[in-house]
């Protein structure tokens, strides 16, 4: 050992030992993670798993997203965390929809509001609809629009939002574009979900029912509801008999969008790698199966264009939210 250079000994022995540790301590670009802001099972929680594997699947993140569930407050949790703890991390995505958008024109997140984050984009939607019973009178939504106009009590509408939520919100959406103004007159009972609309409504106990066109199909499938109008801006295939709001003459596309926001504080080149990324989800093949599962149609805004739409339908939320004294 004496005759063996010390010099050699370094590079023989302790050059390789730093090379492990550096090896073993090496820091990589941390995994993405997505927010889905309740409890597995949900609408949520669809977003960040499907859009997350699919993602990896097709090659835009390297590693599998992590999901995280953070239920609370409708959604209320989430965005708090979101602005208050990682305004800047460019590796977190969150999963949003209209209810997001509902609730933040409400002001049900404790005085947050639409502009401390950035939405990137919505890649499929359940569609909004308008049922009656197989036999009601009304064959078109302009024919219900006469006869609320007529007499606005003789149509009631049962929906499974709470007075003020989405549901209600689209009826008077619908009313209001066809010219009726006084919506206060408009009678809306919410009940437990759209099959108990849905049951109401073919029990005689009210005219109509407003919805998502997912929790009707069977209903329509069986002949015992029909659908006046779907509120989407092309007829949705499979059901491509029930025209759009828009074809009658009442441009109302409400949709329960399924996408995402990240933090306000990203920079604008990472803002547009979400969107790219978004959009390789929205047009594969592995996505396009998942929405045929789930019962979505397509629907994609994506970048800018998404955050001005939304922008848009939190500003007509709210001043519809103000005019029927959900909030003042």
């Amino acid at each position: 050992m004496s005759n063996f250079p010390v010099s050699n000994f370094r590079k023989v022995l302790i050059a390789p030992l730093f090379t492990i540790i550096a090896a073993g301590f090496s820091v990589s670009a941390p995994a993405a993670e997505c927010i889905a802001p309740a409890n597995p099972g949900g609408g949520w929680d669809f977003t960040c798993r499907q859009i997350g594997k699919i993602l990896h699947d097709i090659g835009q993140v390297d590693d599998p997203v992590q999901v995280t569930n953070m239920a609370g407050g409708g959604g209320g949790l989430a965005f708090s965390h979101v602005v208050n703890e990682r305004k800047d991390d460019s590796d977190l995505i969150v999963a949003a929809s209209q209810a997001t958008a509902t609730r933040l024109a409400q002001n049900a997140y404790a005085g947050m509001t639409a502009d401390q984050v950035r939405f990137v984009g919505a890649i499929g939607a359940d569609p909004g609809v308008i049922i009656v019973a197989k036999d009601s009178p009304f064959q078109s939504l302009n024919d219900m629009v006469a006869a609320i106009e007529s007499d606005p009590g003789s149509v009631a509408f049962a929906g499974g939002s709470a007075a003020g939520g989405f549901d209600h919100l689209k009826v008077l959406m619908i009313l209001k574009e066809a010219g009726f103004t006084d919506i206060g007159k408009i009678k809306y009972i919410g009940v437990d979900g759209g099959g108990d609309a849905i049951t109401q409504t073919i029990g005689g106990f009210t005219q109509a029912m407003t919805g998502d066109i997912s929790e009707a199909v069977g209903f329509l499938k069986s002949g015992e509801v029909r659908a006046l109008a779907v509120l989407t801006e092309e007829r949705i295939e499979g059901f491509e008999d029930i025209p759009t709001a828009r074809e009658q003459g009442i441009d109302v596309v409400a949709v329960n969008w399924r996408g995402l926001y990240v933090p306000k504080g990203i920079s604008d080149a990472d803002f547009e790698a979400w969107g790219r990324r978004l959009q390789a989800v929205a047009d594969s093949m592995a996505w396009k199966e998942a929405m045929k599962a789930n019962g979505l149609a397509p629907f994609t805004k994506v970048g800018s264009d998404f955050q001005t739409w939304v922008d848009g339908v939190i500003a007509d939320t709210e001043a519809l939210s103000r005019e029927i004294g959900v909030i003042q």
